[in-house]
């Protein structure tokens, strides 16, 4: 729901914007394979494109005169890194280590999950992000870096030719590391897979405006090689200071994630603005928005294709399929009710829509399993309230009245419960209550801000989008850095399934895969 938002998301100027690949518009967005043998039409290179060679980065090769040659390998279909190195050490003056990079100018996000293959030698192997100034052996640097004994540290050198310096972490051995640019302070954060985020800062660190960025692997032994796999790799430039929300946009990865493992692959990334991907019922196709259009994007061919709506053309990110998948769900910002959000319904396949609030704004987020009702979040009177109405129009019901926000109703696959985000608490938290309105409880109690609780088919997991404590209760801002996390219906202890920089547009509608194995959402860079 874009509470904020008084007019639609911009109206796209032609239907050529995102539609790639088979009818070769949009070249500016590249295709990466959501299966292996995925077509990927003619399209430009983009900077950050993980088909390339190398993936995102440049090129790769040994820092410092190593005894034994490195090497790196790309995998374009897992989208992982295997990397190989060798190097007495990465301390002191100087550094020997295999280094795979990339040139960044500005402010940057690195984020990887990270696995020493193997029990390695040496108890100070290392692996991790690093930026520095040059690929001299003795160069100014900061580096995100974990040891083969567990020992998490952010580990700088000031000035070329210095005893590098660190700040120790108090995590043990994470998997999932962040290295973290903002002008000349820069930011280590790490967690075991599951867990929050700690982080450690250290500032007037000046490597220059162009740096070398990227990933690495030290053996601490020359006379041996260790190896390591780096998966679900990003490399984020964030949104410039001063950005207008609802009025600039940064670029877009859609992405599909295992829920269970975390394994992500990203399947599109534009420098356009998509959002809040949903899963056709037959699993083959995602459906998202941008720029005021519906797309539908088939994950076999790998190839968008606008969804037929009629003269709605200004539609915002609360977009729902019916349970049986015939039907969908539109929020259009109406230009006979001053641009407010008004639901239709149609086809799923396209057609010509049909009016069923008579009321704005109006955004939809669930139907319900009958495929007889729709629940939204309305703004009526000052005040943001969850509301049902039959598919077919007529009066509304409203099923909240607390003070504040309440956002995000989707219905659970039995019908019983509608889950819902509510900050009549203080911060945003996860509610649910029965089908009728009754029995309103509280599902989180975490010090997050948490949003767009997702039901799985199987009617036993939630997932949902958490905000940090800095953001307002009462906003789900864009770009920034957000965690998806998954917890049983009935509470529990959440577990974070996804690390990324994101926030409004990532999961705002339902978006499990039909077999509740993947879900599909949408992170942001600048490209």
């Amino acid at each position: 729901m874009n509470k904020m938002k008084t007019v639609g998301i911009l109206r796209a100027a032609t239907l050529a914007v995102i539609i790639i690949c088979a009818i070769a518009l949009a070249a500016d967005t590249v295709l990466i394979a959501a299966r292996p043998g995925a077509r990927t039409g003619p399209v430009r290179p983009s900077p950050q494109l993980l088909g390339q060679p190398l993936g995102l980065f440049e090129s790769h090769g040994d820092v410092g005169p190593v005894e034994r040659p490195g090497r790196a390998v790309y995998d374009p279909q897992k989208q992982e890194y295997l990397i190989e190195g060798a190097g007495a050490n990465m301390w002191f003056s100087t550094d020997e280590f295999q280094f795979v990079w990339k040139r960044l100018k500005g402010d940057f996000i690195l984020s990887a999950r990270v696995e020493f293959i193997g029990k390695g030698v040496v108890a100070h192997r290392k692996i991790g992000w690093m930026a520095r100034s040059t690929l001299d052996p003795g160069s100014a640097h900061a580096s995100a870096v974990v040891h083969g004994d567990g020992l998490t540290s952010l580990q700088f050198r000031k000035a070329p030719g210095n005893d590098t310096e660190e700040v120790q972490m108090a995590v043990q051995a994470p998997d999932i590391i962040q290295l973290e640019r903002r002008g000349d302070v820069y930011i280590m954060s790490a967690a075991r897979f599951g867990e929050t985020f700690a982080s450690e800062r250290v500032p007037d660190i000046g490597l220059g405006d162009e740096v070398y960025v990227g990933l690495f692997v030290c053996s601490h032994d020359a006379r041996v090689s260790e190896k390591a796999k780096f998966s679900n790799v990003r490399v984020v430039i964030p949104a410039k200071e001063g950005f207008v929300p609802y009025q600039d946009y940064i670029g877009s990865n859609l992405e599909v994630m295992d829920v269970e493992n975390g394994e992500r692959t990203v399947v599109i990334q534009s420098p356009r603005s998509l959002q809040a991907p949903n899963w056709t019922a037959d699993g083959r196709a995602l459906i998202y928005n941008s720029e005021g259009l519906l797309y539908r994007f088939d994950l076999a061919a790998g190839a968008p294709s606008v969804l037929e709506t009629g003269p709605a053309k200004d539609n915002n990110n609360d977009h729902v399929l019916s349970f049986d998948g015939k039907w969908i769900g539109i929020s259009h910002h109406s230009p006979e009710d001053a641009g407010e959000s008004i639901i239709y319904v149609l086809p799923a396949a396209g057609g010509d829509p049909v009016r069923v609030t008579d009321k704005g704004p109006s955004y939809l987020h669930g139907w319900s399993p009958d495929g007889k009702s729709l629940v939204y979040t309305g703004g009526r009177n000052g005040e943001y309230d969850i509301y049902r109405i039959s598919v077919k129009g007529g009066p509304e019901v409203r099923l909240t009245d607390a003070k504040g926000l309440d956002d995000g109703p989707e219905y659970t696959p039995d019908g019983r419960f509608i889950y819902f985000n509510s900050n009549r608490t203080g911060l945003m938290q996860i509610w649910r209550m029965r089908s009728d309105g009754s029995g309103q409880e509280r599902v989180t109690t975490s010090d997050l801000n948490d949003w767009f609780p997702h039901v799985s088919p199987d009617g036993r997991r939630i997932v949902f989008l958490s905000f940090q404590k800095d953001v307002d209760p009462g906003d789900h801002p864009f770009y920034r850095q957000v965690y998806l996390r998954m917890m049983p219906v009935g509470g529990g202890e959440p577990r974070v399934i996804a690390y990324l920089y994101g926030g409004q547009g990532s999961i705002n509608v339902p978006s499990w895969s039909p077999d509740g194995r993947k879900i599909a959402f949408v992170s942001n860079t600048e490209f």
